[in-house]
């Protein structure tokens, strides 16, 4: 703690000013407060004692590369030169660490072996949950509940802290209407109004009330921008949208990060316009940092930097150094381009120190705000991380999450839910009886085969008689289970279906669980059949021959094509990913001791070949008009245009109406919208109202309907409650093609109910 000391009194000793020229360094004191302008004070007498090379090093962050509770690495190993960087103080941040000793052991080496004691920032994947896996964050969103987002959150963020982590690359917040790119399952869905909201759920519950608290961790949003709109839905590949969706359907989830002060961004793999992101001036300079005020640092992706050279953008990792730093990526992940290259950037003259000196400003702020210059072990007890992870409280709210994220798509005869007594019923399909798949992807700190499976789950319940068979396995027994490699996946093997087929056949009902394993979906997994993986879908036809009554249970990251299940099964539930209480959750729905209440945030397609679909898209000159019987109209000759499941639609065991849609005039920029809605079922249940808008004129084009708010209300049996809704220019503005928001006169279609189809009415004019 000495060194620590030593920097203390430095901070407190040195008035000295770094220069800054033409560096916005306003962020210093963007709150106004005292703290704010301490830290300034105390960043910038810091600056003014480090050399070129150890600013640099702050900008420098390496992944665990060695086992910092045994023997340094050898002279010669990978792991050595990595060794002698971090104790010259030319490594600002680690990632990949996790574990008190490891943390400790490696913060010891920053704060006192090196000369200037600066502490690192220890990054980890914390996506959903970190050794208590939660649902993945797709399956979340399906909640549209905002309080339980931003719990999950929390949990994970404390359970993390606990074990040494001070920031989460956490939360993704790029929208996509691409369901074969396999990162839809760390977002929100496909629509900005409802993926902004849950940007800030998140956000706060990671970093909480008190960045300092040893229960919260920095967040970090991703990956600006637009990630989530690759070519063909490919995993890194190119992006090319226009300036409309680019303002008005990638930023508003980043923008309303800002505004709930996270503290770091992350730029994204792709080019946009033909730059790739993280050598984008226009979005980390001008955007991020001038327009949105955003006083925190970004970090590129992992390696991006020095890939800038194989996109072809930059020469060399010298060049790629040079054009990241100059717009804006603060951070390099382990391209070790900035450690490499920047300092002989500077001494040349080709980079100014002073875009050295902010990138640094930035990330030493967010390292005082997280408290580490006041204790820099004040995550690193090993004690409060025994009590801490795995905590029986997480693993309750783990089991809320899940159940809130389950989404029933169809019941006829109301299948569901399942008789409690004197019931045969057949439990089918490998992943029925999976620990692991149910975890999803991201499960770094967590271990496989810790989640229940739906086996466990039914055989909580104890009036009827379960029997399981695999049927077919998803994945082949020689499968590594890791994120890091590619799963085999069973394409031939229909050796246990006769087992299953005599098994439904002697049953009252089929419980089929088929869908994606965990590892199928999550970065670069990319699909080009979004259908049932492998034999599955032979599997539900030979089942439906001999059984019908089957309730088939769908596991997967993403929206799925599945229109012979739904034109023929008679009960589906989409129960995604679930995370460690997978099985638990499905059962408890199942049975009905929870009643179903999530909507979908990603439209399912009918084929693949609608991809990408969306709900708030925008009519044609020549619109497909039911009825209508043209040739030359926007259509396909082989399928119609409307998706299987449209975005926001999910049922419950009751049934909701909605009714009196009234608008008032509050002001001339202000409107009331209110609507009756009546549980007309027999259970009580929750339903999410949704109200929607078309402005049916403007400069540009508007969508046909966007999302403009919705409320999660829980109604007894014949309950009804009037629910109320304002509009005000916030909601009825839009970006124009030049970047500006605007509002416009015009008239305006109002829709409010259970889906983005919603069918009740009103209109007003601006």
């Amino acid at each position: 703690m000495k060194k620590a000391l030593f920097i203390f009194l430095i901070f407190n000793c040195i008035s000295c000013k770094v220069p800054t020229n033409n560096i916005d360094t306003s962020q210093d004191d963007k709150f106004g407060n005292s703290a704010q302008l301490n830290i300034g004070k105390s960043i910038d007498s810091l600056l003014s004692v480090m050399t070129l090379e150890e600013k640099i090093g702050q900008m420098n962050q390496y992944s665990g590369f060695w086992d910092a509770t045994g023997p340094t690495p050898k002279a010669g190993d990978v792991a050595a030169s990595k060794y002698e960087d971090l104790k010259k103080g030319l490594v600002g941040s680690m990632l990949n660490v996790k574990g008190v000793k490891q943390v400790k052991a490696l913060q010891k080496i920053a704060v006192e072996e090196t000369r200037l004691g600066i502490p690192l920032i220890f990054g980890f994947d914390v996506i959903h949950g970190f050794k208590t896996i939660s649902p993945v964050p797709l399956a979340e969103s399906a909640s549209w509940d905002l309080e339980a987002i931003k719990k999950s959150a929390q949990n994970a963020a404390e359970e993390a802290a606990a074990s040494g982590i001070n920031w989460t690359f956490a939360p993704m917040v790029d929208i996509s209407r691409d369901a074969r790119w396999g990162r839809v399952m760390e977002g929100a869905g496909e629509d900005p109004y409802l993926g902004s909201k849950i940007a800030i759920a998140r956000v706060k519950g990671f970093q909480g009330e008190d960045l300092s608290s040893p229960k919260t961790i920095a967040a970090c949003a991703k990956h600006f921008a637009a990630y989530g709109f690759p070519d063909a839905g490919r995993e890194y590949n190119t992006v090319d949208i226009g300036t409309s969706t680019l303002y008005n359907i990638v930023f508003p989830p980043f923008k309303a990060a800002t505004e709930a002060d996270v503290k770091t961004f992350m730029n994204a793999f792709n080019i946009l316009n033909d730059i790739p992101a993280t050598g984008d001036r226009f979005l980390q300079r001008d955007v991020l940092k001038k327009s949105w005020g955003f006083n925190g640092f970004v970090v590129s992706d992992w390696g991006s930097i020095g890939e800038m050279v194989t996109h072809g953008y930059a020469g060399s990792d010298k060049h790629a150094a040079e054009l990241a730093v100059k717009a804006g990526s603060d951070m390099d992940m382990e391209s070790s381009a900035y450690v490499i290259e920047l300092a002989n950037l500077v001494k040349e003259g080709t980079v100014k120190e002073q875009l050295v000196n902010d990138a640094v400003r930035r990330i030493l702020r967010v390292k005082f705000e997280l408290g580490l210059f006041d204790d820099p072990y004040r995550y690193c007890n090993e004690q409060h991380e025994k009590n801490t992870v795995g905590k029986k409280a997480f693993h309750q709210d783990a089991l809320d999450m899940a159940k809130k994220s389950i989404v029933l798509l169809k019941n006829e005869n109301n299948l569901l839910p399942l008789k409690r007594e004197n019931q045969k019923i057949a439990l089918i399909g490998a992943l029925a009886n999976d620990k692991t798949s149910p975890l999803g992807n991201w499960v770094l700190a967590g271990e496989n085969g810790f989640a229940i499976s739906v086996l466990e789950g039914l055989k909580q319940y104890k009036g009827n008689t379960i029997t399981y068979a695999e049927g077919a396995k998803v994945a082949l027994p020689n499968s590594k289970l890791h994120f890091t490699q590619e799963l085999d996946v069973n394409e031939t093997d229909t050796s246990g279906f006769l087992e299953a087929i005599t098994l439904a056949k002697k049953s009252d009902v089929v419980v089929m669980v088929l869908g994606e394993h965990g590892l199928q979906s999550g970065e670069a997994r990319s699909r080009t059949h979004i259908d049932l993986p492998g034999v599955q879908q032979s599997l539900l036809e030979e089942i439906y021959k001999v059984n019908k009554n089957i309730v088939l249970v769908l596991t997967n990251g993403r929206p799925l094509a599945i229109p012979w299940a739904s034109e023929h099964i008679p009960a589906i539930v989409e129960a995604w990913q679930l995370g460690i209480q997978s099985g638990n959750a499905i059962a408890q729905v199942l049975y009905g001791d929870y009643n179903p209440s999530g909507k979908l945030t990603m439209t399912f397609p009918k084929s693949v070949g609608q991809v990408p679909i969306y709900y708030n898209n925008k009519s044609t000159g020549r619109p497909d008009i039911e009825n209508r019987k043209e040739v030359f109209k926007s259509r396909y000759i082989d399928e119609a245009n409307e998706p299987l499941y449209p975005f926001g639609f999910g049922l419950s065991y009751t049934a909701f109406s909605y009714k009196n849609l009234k608008v008032k005039t509050a002001s001339n920029r202000e409107f009331k919208i209110s609507v009756n809605l009546t549980n007309t079922g027999t259970v009580k249940g929750k339903e999410v109202a949704q109200l929607y808008i078309h402005d049916k004129y403007a400069s540009v084009v508007r969508p046909l309907r966007e999302l403009k708010g919705f409320e999660l209300v829980e109604l007894e049996p014949n309950e009804i409650k009037t629910l109320e809704f304002t509009l005000t220019e916030k909601e009825l503005g839009f970006y124009n093609h030049l970047g500006k928001f605007v509002v416009e006169p015009g008239e305006f279609n109002v829709f409010v109910g259970g889906s983005s189809n919603a069918s009740l009415t009103g209109n007003f004019s601006l």
